[in-house]
């Protein structure tokens, strides 16, 4: 088995995170046959539509693709983070905890 990328590991940390909450979310392919730009993780939270760009680490930008992707999606009314070290990662927890909170206090599940 090969060592995980750097990439990989802030993957891995997001997923832990995400199934914590036990969320629903996946990771679209990323085979030449989907859109250009797509975030590496789309999840639910609370029954928004949240998705989720990773990167090895804060030197690594998002290309022009991927930065258009995320502003249509948050101008569509969802969620899009960038995640690239513990705490960017922290700032997604926040937002899930808070929606978590607030769905289960609303009574829907």
């Amino acid at each position: 088995m090969s060592a995980m990328t750097p990439e990989g590991k802030v993957k891995h940390k997001v997923t832990k995170m995400l199934k914590q909450y036990k969320l629903w979310f996946f990771y679209p392919a990323a085979n030449g046959m989907g859109r250009a730009g797509i975030p590496d993780i789309i999840a639910i939270v609370a029954g928004e539509f949240v998705g989720i760009e990773v990167k090895a680490d804060r030197t690594k930008k998002p290309t022009m693709l991927q930065a258009q992707c995320g502003r249509q999606i948050i101008d569509a009314g969802a969620q899009w983070f960038l995640v690239y070290d513990d705490q960017s990662l922290s700032v997604v927890e926040q937002y899930v905890k808070a929606k978590v909170a607030q769905d289960v206090g609303s009574g829907a599940s």
